[in-house]
């Protein structure tokens, strides 16, 4: 069962992930990308150890870094253990999907092969879960595509938590080692491609043999590659692309030459893109299909000159980021939502409530806001604004894509939220309402009939109510059998029509197994205003929803 605190807790996991996975593209050079896999293990995936095996051209296996132990750094980097070695170790142990975890019962088989090997004594386990010194757990490193070729393995070790990792950290370790081998790859692609511009620059002589170089680097990437006009009034237009970026976007080569990346850009990216640099700049953000949809991608750019005192173009290295942009949507909304109902949980409903309130109390008859859909941060289908790129503006001949930042100076954005003052008589104000739901009746049901039953009917009411408010509103579960709706731009009518229709909607029996079971629910109405703390409205909310249930008569129902 989740605690109160593991949202936050995988919260801060994922913010250690996403930074050591941006790490893996800032490496200058191979062995520094090599380096940074292994660091960003100890650093975000909270193992003591943890070792880099590169794949080399013979296919056996070579050392290639080492993170948390100076001495065992020191002892076995650069030594070289078989290809067959490694094959039996991958295909020994339990497989957790491209993991291979192999428990210290099975793994003393392999004490004695070629595989370099650092183990430090420890206490036997405890608990079945607990991290035993001589357990092994792997995450190969494949090549993108369909072949599946092994780029290398990376080991890890003793756990900062002493126990084995669950699903959470299974899939932040694979997701990671998916990564770290992009990275490895684009590190190899940038040392051919510096090698390639290098001849390009100083070998007047070879400067056909060295295009035809470039050529094949450029035209064969396995990611996206595009060159562009850089200055004049062409500037930002594509002048060549390769066949991965037309795959990728779904779009012929012709067709191409007729845009620049500003074209083709999503409107709330077109930001981002122009704060890119053309020199080294990066950003991620989503490029449009010719079907109309959106892929994520990160963009790189370098500049490079037709000759030595030739004109300059942007290069410009396009990676496909969708998978991981997926799974750090999925992570976001796992850490955010409640497991059971899908609804927004306690740290998501306090965080769309704190955007809405500030210290300075509203001014009375002020405006109260544009509606539903303003002031409750990101939605679930957007990233948060950590994934959004942070590049500084810079003057306009030193952009990648040549375009002027427009807008004037920071100003207040924020629109104070009032409450209604005149009790439960409507004054017309319209404010942003806190509805404190407790279900009546199931914790009798929980007890008869179990959690299952009671879950089913968390669910079921968990849905009545998402039906019944609008668009924009939020319905949250605070715990147990607490839910919290915010509707905005209510009167104090408005929000008791609003408690009654939610009541009513409860209310009908609910279908378990064949049984039809009834809970009740009371509600409380607060109201959020600037000048109050998050706990503070809610807690204005729970008490009214105490008088409401200590006020009403008491109606029993009988379950089943």
């Amino acid at each position: 069962m989740e605690t109160e605190s593991e949202p936050y807790v995988r919260l801060s996991t994922l913010r250690q992930l996403h930074q050591v996975v941006a790490d893996l593209n800032t490496a200058r050079s191979l062995a520094d990308t090599l380096q940074t896999v292994a660091d960003g293990v100890v650093a975000g995936l909270n193992y003591q150890l943890a070792c880099v095996n590169l794949v080399r051209p013979d296919g056996d296996l070579v050392v290639a870094a080492f993170a948390g132990d100076p001495a065992a750094e020191a002892l076995i980097t650069g030594r070289v253990g078989s290809r067959d070695a490694w094959e039996r170790r991958l295909t020994m142990g339990v497989p957790w999907g491209d993991l291979r975890f192999i428990p210290h019962t099975e793994g003393w088989v392999l004490m004695d092969d070629d595989v370099p090997q650092w183990h430090t004594d420890g206490p036997a386990p405890r608990f079945e879960d607990e991290w035993h010194p001589h357990d092994r757990l792997y995450a190969p490193m494949y090549a993108s595509g369909t072949g599946r070729e092994l780029l290398g393995v990376i080991s890890v070790d003793r756990p900062r938590n002493g126990r084995h990792p669950g699903p959470w950290g299974q899939e932040a370790l694979q997701m990671y080692a998916s990564q770290s081998a992009i990275a490895i790859s684009n590190a190899r692609l940038r040392s051919n491609m510096q090698r390639a511009l290098v001849r390009l620059e100083r070998e007047q002589q070879a400067l056909r043999a060295s295009e035809e170089s470039f050529r094949q680097a450029f035209e064969y990437a396995p990611s996206g590659m595009a060159i562009a006009e850089l200055g004049g009034d062409q500037h930002g237009r594509l002048l060549r692309t390769n066949d991965a970026l037309c795959r990728l976007l779904g779009r012929p080569a012709s067709a191409m030459r007729r845009y620049s990346f500003a074209d083709l850009v999503h409107p709330e990216d077109i930001g981002t893109l122009l704060r890119t640099s053309a020199e080294g700049g990066r950003a991620e953000l989503r490029l449009g299909r010719r079907d109309g949809t959106y892929v994520w991608v990160s963009l790189r750019n370098s500049v490079v000159a037709d000759t030595a005192d030739g004109p300059r173009f942007l290069l410009t290295h396009v990676e496909d980021i969708e998978e991981r942009k997926r799974h750090e949507l999925q992570l976001a909304h796992r850490a955010s939502h409640d497991a059971l109902t899908g609804l927004p949980n306690s740290a998501e409903l306090r965080s769309r409530l704190s955007a809405r309130l500030c210290e300075r109390p509203a001014h009375t008859g002020a405006y109260q806001g544009p509606g539903p859909d303003a002031g409750f941060g990101h939605r679930p289908d957007q990233l948060p604004a950590a994934y959004e790129g942070g590049y500084e503006y810079e003057h306009e001949h030193e952009h990648g894509f040549g375009f002027e930042q427009t807008g004037g100076g920071a100003y207040d954005h924020h629109v104070h939220t009032v409450a209604p003052t005149g009790g439960d008589i409507d004054d017309g104000t319209k404010g942003l309402a806190v509805l404190f739901c407790d279900l009546d009746g199931f914790k009798s049901i929980n007890d008869r009939f179990g959690h299952h039953t009671g879950d089913a009917v968390l669910i079921e009411v968990a849905r009545r109510l998402t039906t019944g408010v609008r668009d924009g509103d939020t319905v949250a579960r605070l715990g147990g059998d607490e839910f919290v709706v915010l509707a905005d731009g209510l009167g104090a009518a408005d929000a008791a029509d609003l408690a009654v229709r939610l009541r009513n909607a409860i209310i009908p029996p609910i279908r378990v197994d064949g049984r039809a079971v009834r809970v009740g629910a009371s509600f409380g109405i607060g109201w959020a205003e600037c000048g109050m703390t998050v706990e503070e409205v809610l807690n204005s909310a729970d008490q009214r929803m105490y008088v409401e249930k200590r006020s009403r008569a008491k109606v029993h129902r009988r379950a089943g």
